[in-house]
């Protein structure tokens, strides 16, 4: 088997366009959906959404939350 330290050796002889492909590749092979994580989350916009019609929860324009995060 390879190590990984070979791997990014040869890797770094790469030109910059063909080491981003492989970083791309690895981060979508990592990228798996969970069902149980998409359901909670569905589930946490759809009470966010509740909670904005009941009034319960108020919105901020784009500009607004750029103008609050500007200033830092």
């Amino acid at each position: 088997m390879t190590e990984p330290e070979d791997i990014v050796t040869a890797a770094r002889k790469l030109s910059p366009a063909a080491r981003l492909k492989i970083v791309e590749e690895i981060l979508d092979s990592m990228d798996v959906a969970d069902a149980t994580v998409d359901a909670a989350w569905a589930r946490e916009a759809e009470d966010r959404v509740a909670a904005y019609r009941r009034g319960d929860l108020r919105a901020l324009s784009l500009s607004d939350v750029l103008a609050r995060y500007a200033k830092t």
